[in-house]
């Protein structure tokens, strides 16, 4: 069976160009989506790093007003940045323009953030390279070292208020399934949100790890998104703990997962490859820089040295890059091994027309 195949897109932008630019592309991509029949059109939220997708719901709109039948949402909002009610009222406008279109997305990256400044430095455990039904699964990348580096701690602070401490996820998640609902009280008094409440709007939790986020996905009857593209080592995990939590809901009957690849398509592989041979340099920016840079043009890019090759193996190895034939047949092997219900597919490139060419490949190879 094939599944529906959506679109992840962090509006990046290319080396020499500009946030307008990017937001330009992005508009652009999802209008070829919807034609090239693709289920959803998710926008990642990222800060103080070159992508243009930093406020979802305004981005959100901008695209569902360009197009008709899509579904556009949030991949994901991250609500240890911001609170429940302005969460569902931002999304509850959206549901009032766009009804039946919006998805809205929820992410714990915020209090992932603030555990590992709060958390002992532990030695990372080694864990050996290998595979599940064909499906590369790499040794962990330490997360938490990345995430207590200074310079990245100083901007993530400034996406609260001085002193503000934000509930814990599952809370949040928990208030925001209340507003929808109609019922959210604090303590005795009743407090009905306008526009939300009675919204046509079902979370969607997005996750990395066997953590909470995969559990309060399941505990809730929620359906559940993947990121195999950021972090393949414990995505399947998280699936299986998901599966293991859920308990059916109103929204759901039975687990619905979602998973995300990072593909880049060519009409060769030759072609592929070379498009994607700034991919590295872009990861190693992440991890061992400031945060992504523009997006490199791969024919400019410096090779990198065998040390930063080892920093980014993980992601490197796990990009699907070859002709559609190829990103296709390992894109069935990835649904196959994990039974996802839905893959959406990250692809990033230096020109929007090789981004654009991509997806359109996979689309048409992906439903023949």
């Amino acid at each position: 069976m094939t599944v529906p195949l959506s679109v992840l897109d962090l509006s990046p932008i290319p080396e020499g160009a500009d946030a307008a630019t990017a937001l330009r592309n992005t508009l652009d991509l999802a209008r070829h989506a919807e034609q090239w029949g693709y289920r959803r059109y998710w926008v990642a939220e990222h800060h103080f790093v070159s992508v243009a997708s930093s406020a979802p719901a305004v981005l959100i709109g901008q695209i569902a007003a360009a197009t008709e039948r899509i579904r556009v949402g949030a991949a994901a909002v991250q609500l240890g940045h911001t609170t429940a009610v302005a969460v569902v009222e931002s999304f509850g406008i959206l549901d009032a323009l766009h009804p039946g279109r919006i998805d809205l997305g929820l992410g714990r990256s915020g209090q992932l953030r603030r555990e590992a400044q709060n958390a002992p430095v532990a030695a990372p455990q080694p864990r050996p390279w290998r595979e599940v039904d064909g499906v590369v699964v790499p040794a962990p990348f330490d997360t938490a070292a990345h995430l207590r580096r200074p310079r990245l701690s100083a901007r993530m602070s400034a996406l609260q208020q001085p002193q503000a401490v934000a509930p814990d996820f599952a809370d949040q998640v928990g208030d925001v399934l209340a507003m929808l609902a109609g019922s959210y009280r604090i303590g005795d008094v009743e407090a009905h949100v306008v526009p939300g409440e009675g919204a046509d709007l079902r979370p969607w939790i997005f996750g990395s790890t066997p953590g909470q986020s995969a559990k309060v996905a399941g505990l809730h009857g929620l359906p559940f998104v993947a990121s195999y593209h950021i972090t393949p080592a414990t995505a399947l995990d998280a699936i299986d703990a998901y599966r293991a939590a859920f308990t059916p809901s109103a929204h759901l009957a039975r687990p619905y997962v979602v998973l995300s690849a990072d593909v880049v398509v060519a009409d060769d592989r030759g072609t592929a490859r070379r498009l994607a041979a700034g991919y590295g340099n872009w990861v190693h920016s992440i991890r061992a820089g400031d945060g992504a840079v523009p997006y490199p043009d791969p024919d400019r890019c410096e090779p990198l040295t065998s040390e930063q090759q080892e920093l980014v193996k993980d992601r490197t190895a796990t990009q699907f890059v070859g002709d559609p034939d190829e990103v296709a047949a390992r894109l069935h092997t990835l649904q196959k091994a994990t039974g996802a219900d839905e893959l959406v597919i990250t692809s990033v490139t230096h020109r929007h027309a090789d981004r654009l060419r991509s997806h359109e490949l996979i689309a048409q190879r992906w439903t023949r």
